[in-house]
């Protein structure tokens, strides 16, 4: 199985000088706890819900700080074409739940993202079932 046929649609880019509290309500209305940052129409960042909850609030961050002050710079992805299994792997590597899905390795247009729950919604085999347990245990 092919990250394409799995994938959720490209989100919309939140722009780096959004507020936090404009991510959260963006976030909210889109029904996802991730929005890709972007400055100038690249890719800068991604913000999740909990760098919301751990480095905003947490921290003591204001709702009306900007989205540059909390996301996560390192922009972790995986190409629509790639294997299901080998994605899967690499976020139980990497620890997260979700993954930018680039086009191909030459233009590196964002495509749309892939989710621990895209997989498991689309899964049919035992064993990719048992490695997608395998990916989430380190969130409990």
């Amino acid at each position: 199985m092919r990250v394409k046929e799995v994938m959720s649609d490209r989100p919309e880019y939140l722009d780096v000088s959004a507020t936090i509290r404009e991510a959260a309500i963006r976030m909210k209305q889109a029904g996802r706890g991730f929005a890709p940052i972007a400055k100038n129409d690249k890719l800068v960042g991604i913000l999740t819900d909990r760098d919301i909850t751990v480095r905003g609030m947490a921290e003591g961050r204001s709702a009306t700080d900007k989205v540059s002050s909390i996301l996560t710079s390192s922009v972790l992805y995986c190409y629509e074409d790639d294997d299901v299994a080998d994605v899967l792997q690499n976020m139980h590597d990497q620890e997260v739940q979700r993954l930018i899905v680039l086009d191909n390795d030459k233009n590196k247009d964002v495509a749309g993202v892939v989710s621990l729950s895209d997989i498991a919604d689309n899964c049919t085999d035992d064993e990719l079932g048992r490695r997608i347990v395998n990916a989430c245990r380190h969130y409990h």
